[in-house]
């Protein structure tokens, strides 16, 4: 079995790992064909089925599952190796992936990546957008940033980007001026609302915090969308109140296109993390990453202690 090539065992532990032919195809730039072919080439060489293929599925056969299990320690240690001849090089190199919020691609990535890349020339940086919770390592990508209460277990964690953030609900004034301004969370009941469904199929209720009275809100929606640029387009045109991040309407509320509503119901919240899983050899791309955040989130300081998750 030594000829066995090692690039087919690493296609078939990342498609067993995500259990799909396409999201590792497009996360590594390929087709899904290739690694189709590298897994027939391997099952081939070894002689036994080891995925299970469906048009809606890809899960590994237990010849498969005992492989991976055996494979996976022996892949990082090849990875690791390979990082450990990057750390004599003067500048890393490779490629760094991240998955994300649209919230952090939108209100935090902007500011960082271009110093970021400006620093370390060869790096070259891979985001994708996803407000689901993805097992980071499974998928492929090598970090992700996710905010506090949605933080695995036995993760690494690194403050990243603004450490207080608020959410705001917001109206145009033709709006307000039409049905009146809310002077209660539950007031809402009684308005137009424009709701927010993520891709998992959750519609968040709206929650509100005063002098220790907490109030969760599902207003009727007047619109539903999963595209925040199409939401404030609608809170524009005075279809209703929007709840989103303040980032979100720094323009249309500066401008006064849209006007806050209880504002002392909206409380501050946590600020996301940078997570990464806890283990002895980083990819210096990720390293890199890593080091930049903790100089940038606390200058002068000696940078930001990471902490463990474990719980």
């Amino acid at each position: 079995m030594s000829d066995v090539d090692l690039a087919d065992l690493d296609a078939f532990a990342a498609v067993a790992r995500a259990r799909s032919f396409r999201s590792v195809a497009r996360l590594r730039g390929v087709s899904a064909s290739s690694l189709s072919e590298a897994l027939r080439r391997l099952e081939a060489r070894l002689g036994v089925r080891l995925l299970n293929r469906t048009t809606r599925s890809v899960t590994p056969t237990e010849a498969g599952q005992r492989l991976l299990e055996r494979l996976a320690p022996a892949l990082g240690e090849v990875s690791a190796a390979l990082e450990a001849v990057n750390d004599f090089r003067d500048s890393p190199t490779g490629t760094l992936r991240l998955n994300v919020p649209t919230a952090v691609a939108r209100l935090v990535l902007p500011a960082i990546i271009g110093p970021f890349l400006a620093t370390h020339p060869g790096i070259s940086l891979e985001v994708a957008t996803d407000d689901t919770f993805v097992d980071v390592l499974a998928a492929g990508f090598d970090a992700g940033i996710r905010y506090d209460e949605r933080l695995e277990k036995d993760m690494i964690a690194v403050p990243i980007g603004p450490r207080v953030q608020r959410f705001i609900v917001a109206a145009s004034p033709a709006y307000l001026a039409a049905h009146g301004r809310p002077g209660h969370p539950k007031d809402l009941l009684n308005h137009a609302c424009i709701r927010h469904r993520f891709a998992s199929g959750v519609m968040h209720p709206w929650e509100f915090e005063r002098d220790g009275e907490v109030v969760k809100i599902s207003p009727t929606p007047r619109m539903i969308a999963n595209n925040i640029d199409l939401e404030i387009a609608a809170a524009l045109q005075g279809l209703g109140l929007i709840a989103t991040f303040a980032g979100f309407l720094d323009s249309e509320l500066k401008c006064g296109a849209l006007e806050p509503v209880l504002e002392d119901w909206m409380q501050p919240f946590s600020g996301p993390f940078l997570y990464y899983p806890s283990r002895r050899h980083m990819p210096a791309p990720l390293r890199a990453f890593v080091d930049f955040i903790k100089r940038r989130t606390a200058p002068g300081a000696g940078g930001v202690a990471s902490v463990a998750l474990s719980g």
